[in-house]
Parts: structure tokens; sequence; C-alpha cells
């Protein structure tokens, strides 16, 4: 009379058995230390399973948290590896945005298993970028003027609102709670308690708050002008010496240029780290996102900026696929590393072969020269590196060859 045991409808080869198994060789001390031990609160669902439920989720490519709870409930995987439980949406987006760092933090230990599975190899590695979108519309961005435009408007909206609910009081008023001695022991342990789970939260949202997110984006645009300010100031005392770094003199002056008072960017009071970067479809508000693979096509390592041309970030990562690899034990270094000619980058280019790694990067107009990794210079190999599979073969062949 009792239900067949689920884990028997699954095969022995399924993902989720390998999902399993590699959560279980985790650490996730970063979960546990997270939770309360004094037994206050609701119990909380496991973590290790939580963990795992987020990262089938995700290598199924279902991100959106609703629709991890209505697998939870219909798809026999999902409920294997929920042990049966159905946690709802809200709880699935909690737990993910409470331990986002803790989750990126996992890309290592995902690393070491397949390097201890004998799937990091990294004789070549290949680099290359793609752009995505913000959570962040173009039209939200703002110029100076109409940020502070908007900070005054806000507040003369506020102060109306805050005459009409406090009237002639001041509205800092000690609330009646914080009157009494009782009340007072009462409302500092409910602070305390406040206080702890903020000190234990590590991700550093946007504020939700739209006064904030203007006060924040104000104070970028005010720190790119003083940076600007800076480095104009630096460019017009180089250009003064009228020596440049190989030590030829100058022989044309610098021409006068005069900062503005106010910042003349945009930034966006939506997403501020988003900006509106290129693509070959046109423009989006978002990301340029880099990452390094493997021969098996395993991902070594990966970055988010902010920058539209890939120009400039070829030395970057694959000084952080070398870091990643390290943490993960492989002792093995990259040997040839492959990209498209966004990444033709002379001097990082020199950089990585200095480094002991041979760069491949398909010739673009005009003929170029890149030296080897035994010091000599030859001829630059025609072969563009990209993050598809056939891409990557051919570039392979051509490095082996």
């Amino acid at each position: 009379m009792m239900p067949p045991s689920l884990r028997d409808w699954l095969t022995e080869d399924h993902l989720a058995w390998t999902v399993l198994a590699a959560v279980a060789e985790m650490d996730l001390s970063a979960f546990y230390g997270a939770y309360r031990a004094d037994g206050h609160g609701r119990p909380a669902y496991e973590p290790s399973m939580m963990v795992a439920l987020l990262m089938y989720a995700y290598a199924k490519g279902n991100r959106s948290s609703r629709g991890i709870e209505r697998e939870c409930v219909e798809d026999v995987a999902y409920r294997v590896i929920a042990a049966n439980l159905a946690p709802d949406h809200s709880t699935i987006a909690e737990f993910r945005k409470r331990h986002e760092a803790a989750l990126a933090g996992l890309f290592g230990d995902v690393l070491s298993l397949c390097r201890q599975a004998g799937l990091v190899k990294v004789g070549v590695i290949a680099i290359d970028g793609t752009k995505v979108h913000a959570n962040a519309s173009h039209h939200s961005s703002r110029d100076y003027e109409q940020i502070a435009r908007e900070i005054l408007e806000e507040a003369a909206a506020v102060d109306a609102a805050e005459d009409e609910l406090y009237g002639d009081k001041r509205g800092d008023e000690l609330p009646e709670q914080l009157t009494s001695e009782h009340g007072r022991r009462a409302w500092f342990r409910e602070a305390k308690r406040r206080l702890d789970e903020q000190r234990a939260e590590e991700a550093k949202p946007i504020p939700q708050s739209r006064a904030k997110r203007l006060k924040e984006s104000k104070r970028r645009l005010e720190e790119e002008l003083w940076t600007e300010q800076r480095a104009n100031a630096a460019y017009e005392a180089w250009r003064a010496r009228g020596v440049m770094a190989n030590g030829r003199k100058l022989r044309t002056p610098a021409k006068p240029y005069v900062p503005p008072e106010m910042p003349a960017g945009k930034v966006n009071v939506t997403d501020p780290d988003a900006r509106n970067v290129k693509t070959p479809r046109g423009y989006v508000q978002g990301y340029n996102a880099q990452a390094v693979v493997s021969e098996n096509q395993i991902v070594i390592a990966a970055e988010v900026n902010a920058d539209s041309p890939d120009f400039g970030h070829l030395e970057p990562m694959v000084i952080a696929a070398e870091h990643e690899l390290e943490k993960a034990g492989v002792t093995e270094t990259p040997g040839v590393v492959v990209a498209d000619p966004g990444y033709w980058h002379q001097v990082q280019m020199d950089n990585v072969v200095a480094r002991g790694i041979q760069v491949i990067i398909r010739r673009t107009r005009a003929s170029a020269e890149v030296p080897g990794r035994d010091g000599t210079v030859g001829s630059t190999r025609s072969c563009a590196a990209s993050l598809r599979p056939r891409s990557v073969a051919r570039c392979i062949e051509s490095a082996k060859a």
C-alpha cells in the first residue's frame, strides 16, 4: 500500500544524480553559517537541498523561481532533488538573494570537481564575450541636470506629504514603545535581531527606494566628473613636460580643454552599473560578459564588465583563468589561448606571451606579428575563436599543427 520511491523513477545516468553527488562534495559552510542556531524562527529548508535544486534548475535553463516551484510539483527529477518537498517561489527567490555571494563561490568548487573528473584540460583555452541585458531600460538614463531636478521635485513632494502627515510636529519624536523601560528592552531586542540579519547578508542589492537610487546616481556622476578633472590635469602636466615615455619630445602643445562644471554624462537610475553597450544588432542597456573555456567546453573563468568592446580584456581574462585554476588545484598552466579579432591588443598579447602562453587571434586587415612561446616572432595564424564548439575545434587543430 506504500507509494513507490521516486528515486526508482530516474535512470542511473540522470543529471539529477550528478548534481546531488556534486553538492555532497562541496563546502556549504557559508550557507549554514547564515542561519540562526538558537532555535528562533521557522525551520528552514535544508541548504544543501536548496543548492542542489538551484544548480539543477539553472543547468536545465530554468531561471524562474515560479517555474522551479511548479517543477517541484510536476517533474520527477525536481521532486527527487527536493526530497518530495515543494518550496514556494518566494522561498526560492529569498534563498538566492540571501546566499548570492555563497552561490557565486561554488564556481571554484565545481571547477575542482571537473578537475578530479579529468575534464579540465587547459592546453588550449578560448576567450569570448557576449552582451547581456541589464534589468534596466535605456530610457531611465538621466543627465546631471535631470537628476538634480528630479531630486528637488521629489524633495518638495516629500515635504508636502510630511506636512500633511505630521502637521506641526517635527516627525522624529520617540515612538511610544521607547517611552518606557520595558518597551525599550523589547525594541532593542528586535533591533539587534534585525541588525544580525542585516550583517548576515553579504549581497548589496540596488536600493528599492527611488530617492536612494537617484542620490546614488548623482553621486556616481559627480565621481566621474571628479575623475575626468583629475585625468585632464594629469594629461596637461604630462604634455607640459614635453617628453613621451620613449624619451621623444612632443612637437605640438596640448589643446586647451576645460572640463564642465557639472557632469555631462548619463547614468541609469534603475541599475547604475549598467551601460549602453553596443551589440551586432544595435545598443542594449546591459553588460559585456566574458568567459574562458577549455577544450571540453568547461567554463574556467567568467567576468562581467560594462565596456562595449572586448579590446583590453585578453590579459585580465587570462589572469582570471589562472587564478581560478590555482584555486581549483589545477597545476597545469594554459599553453595556448585563442580569441576573436576584437581582443587584439598588442601590449597585452606580448604580456600573455611573456607568461609562456601562445596567443592565437585571427589576422585583421593589416598583417600582424606575434612573438611565440620561444621568443621568436612569427606571423599570426588565421584562426577565429568563439564559444561555438566547431570554431574552438578548428582553433585547437590549428594550435596543434
